[in-house]
């Protein structure tokens, strides 16, 4: 399924730096050490972003929920990063209500090989 907008999608650099490729942020931190054994890190964050485009444009978008707040798609894909190195990546976006493009919700590991 493709997700409505998704070549609008949002996705914002403050969340990508400051919190999923933060190897600081006390939560982000663990998803950040996932990132970097792929290739992803701060330094070049916009690289990662790419890849989250990627992920929104994606055709294997699953709706998997519908709240009030709007609808929640997950992505699901493997992916080769800069080191060579492949997982499989998650990503979660959300259109809200009223909306009619996706916003990047979250980002995490699936199953490394």
């Amino acid at each position: 399924m493709h997700m409505l907008g998704a070549e609008s999608a949002v996705i914002d650099p403050f969340k990508i730096r400051n919190y999923l490729l933060s190897i600081e942020h006390h939560i982000g931190r663990r998803k950040a050490a996932f990132f970097a054994m792929l290739g992803y890190a701060r330094a070049n964050w916009q690289v990662f972003a790419q890849l989250m485009r990627r992920h929104a444009e994606s055709e294997h978008a699953t709706l998997t929920a519908v709240t009030p707040f709007g609808s929640k798609y997950t992505v699901v894909e493997y992916v080769t990063g800069p080191t060579t190195r492949s997982a499989t990546i998650i990503s979660v976006w959300i259109i809200r209500t009223g909306e009619t493009f996706p916003r990047l919700v979250i980002a995490y590991r699936g199953e490394l090989r």
